[in-house]
């Protein structure tokens, strides 16, 4: 027969024949531990994805309201808005003709390098009706963040576009281009 000793554990040590074993987890316990690390690591991906589509949509904002702001200039100096005769303009990749971020053949024509370095682009891929627009006839003007903002805006947002009642598009506008 064994020789087994029924003492308390010494030390975190049990003894077992004479031979001193250290405790350890079981395999219950490390299932359960790693269980919640799953469950921690989730929730903080989860806000850290929320927080990006927040900053996304603030970047998105602030370019508005920076074009927004040479546009006033441009039109302060020269009594008109740049036009696009009518049509809306979007950057190259947009679908909406074959615009890029400075001169007169920029999405916004003639704004930059004069009053901003360059047209802002969406921080996430510019894709087809995924992009920011422009449109003006020289006396109103409209531009847009179309269909790219994240966390949907509600019809009290500054931003909010009315025609486009998803809420995932951001607008700025003179009052006569809040119909366009």
């Amino acid at each position: 027969m064994r020789n087994v000793m029924k003492s308390p554990a010494v030390g975190g040590q049990a003894v077992l024949g004479g031979k001193k074993f250290k405790k350890a987890f079981t395999l219950i316990e490390l299932l359960i531990v790693i269980a919640i690390i799953a469950i921690l690591a989730t929730l903080i991906f989860v806000n850290v994805a929320s927080a990006r589509k927040k900053a996304r949509d603030v970047k998105r904002k602030a370019d508005l309201k920076n074009l927004q702001t040479a546009l006033e200039m441009y039109n302060e100096a020269n009594g008109s808005y740049p036009t696009t005769g009518s049509a809306v303009w979007g950057f190259n990749g947009c679908g909406l003709g074959n615009h890029g971020v400075t001169g007169p053949t920029g999405y916004v024509p003639n704004l930059a390098p004069t009053y901003v370095s360059t047209l802002p682009l969406d921080p996430t891929v510019v894709s087809q009706d995924h992009c920011y627009t422009y449109r003006s006839n020289g006396t109103d003007y409209k531009l847009r963040a179309l269909n790219t903002v994240e966390i949907p805006l509600v019809s009290t947002d500054p931003f909010y576009d009315s025609l486009h009642t998803n809420g995932r598009t951001a607008q700025v506008s003179t009052p006569g281009a809040v119909t366009w």
